[in-house]
């Protein structure tokens, strides 16, 4: 599953309207209250922005961040009530793209992060749109906030690792991607296996093409890996 904002937050009043103001003003956003918990969510659920407090309980949001930093490359925007510079500064040279202070205006927080969304998500897409805000798949539309295929007026969603290859090809398409890249960039890890991969595809396939067959937009590569078809 896939939520625009996730909000990382020991308070769980703060946390929890955080995310329902985000909610009821059109941006997608769950709330965890535990760097662990967090990471859970993030291993099943994709996100486009994390609001991630320094203070977690016994934990610290910047160890978090560092371990979140070096698998994903997310917006993330420290929200605290410490003021200090040697926070701020700490919290940016780390990998935090913003540092807000508590008490926070919702209304500005959210326009913050909508402006950022928006420079992501376009990035993250980098595919032809329609007027409905779908990513053109031959017959088939993207809809990445909702992390779904739209078919003949049907949404089928996707589940996270099916979004994330889907995404990646997005971003690399036209070039053939190695089974390798797959496992080191989409799963972060080696030891996952080409039936995995292969697997994953042929339902991505089964949701996208025509004929899940004789596939016409996601190619595969003989003995290489798989490539997106741009020109779709």
């Amino acid at each position: 599953m896939h939520t625009s904002v996730l909000v990382i937050d020991d308070e769980p009043e703060l946390a929890e309207y955080t995310a329902k103001y985000f909610n009821m003003s059109g941006v997608a956003a769950q709330f965890v209250l535990t760097a662990r918990d967090a990471l859970d969510f993030l291993k099943e659920n994709t996100c486009s922005l994390i609001l991630l407090d320094i203070n977690l309980g016994a934990d610290s949001g910047f160890d978090l961040c560092r371990e979140i930093r070096s698998n994903m490359d997310v917006p993330i925007f420290f929200i605290s009530a410490r003021s200090a510079e040697d926070d701020m500064l700490l919290a940016l040279s780390i990998g935090g793209d913003d540092y807000i202070c508590k008490p926070y205006s919702l209304g500005v927080l959210l326009a913050k992060v909508k402006a950022v969304l928006k420079r992501y998500e376009d990035k993250q897409s980098s595919g032809k749109t329609d007027n409905n805000g779908l990513i053109r798949l031959g017959n088939a539309g993207f809809d990445m906030k909702k992390a779904a295929i739209i078919r003949d007026g049907k949404s089928v969603g996707l589940k996270a690792m099916e979004y994330k290859l889907l995404v990646y090809m997005l971003k690399n398409k036209d070039r053939v991607i190695p089974k390798n890249e797959f496992f080191e960039k989409v799963w972060e890890t080696e030891f996952v296996s080409d039936v995995t991969l292969n697997v994953h595809i042929r339902h991505l396939r089964e949701k996208i093409e025509d004929d899940a067959g004789a596939p016409k937009i996601i190619k595969t590569v003989w003995g290489v890996g798989f490539m997106l078809e741009g020109n779709n």
